[in-house]
């Protein structure tokens, strides 16, 4: 194989083609590659710290659920409280409603029973006078008499 003219001027050819793409493209294309690299770091790291915000965020989300369902078990118990609370306030009212109407209606029925006494009472001393009369066979003077029943009554 001979070497001739054609041979070494491709290869100077070539030659100033590699140093030209080394010196000009080569830096090119390494700053463009280090820019992508940098970019996917970028997009990596913001990508794991948008896990972290996420995973902060569920565990706070877990939180605040933790916090209001302690808070509604809490005013749940609160309102069971109040209700047992008003319930038993009801019942201690009720019961003393109940003791003043019983002690209203025992009062009640002691004053009828006084009145059917002093009713019966009166009648008896009219039946009484009625016997009399018709044992003595003449009219007694009632009014004459009124203190006499009124004694007899209360004996009675």
């Amino acid at each position: 194989m001979d070497l001739n003219a054609t041979l070494l001027g491709q290869m100077l050819a070539f030659g100033v083609f590699a140093w030209f793409c080394m010196k000009f493209v080569w830096p090119l294309l390494l700053d463009i590659i280090e820019e992508r690299q940098t970019q996917i770091a970028d997009g990596l790291a913001a990508a794991d710290k948008g896990n972290r915000a996420l995973e902060e965020a569920e565990a706070e989300k877990q939180a605040i659920l933790e916090a209001a369902r302690t808070q509604a078990r809490e005013i749940i118990d609160q309102a069971n409280t109040r209700a047992s609370g008003i319930v038993d306030e009801a019942r201690g009212e009720a019961g003393n409603e109940k003791e003043r109407i019983l002690a209203s209606a025992h009062a009640e029925a002691e004053q009828d029973a006084n009145r059917a006494r002093e009713e019966l009472r009166g009648q008896l001393g009219a039946l009484a006078i009625a016997g009399a009369e018709k044992i003595i066979q003449r009219e007694i003077d009632a009014n004459a008499h009124k203190d006499l029943l009124d004694r007899l009554a209360a004996e009675i």
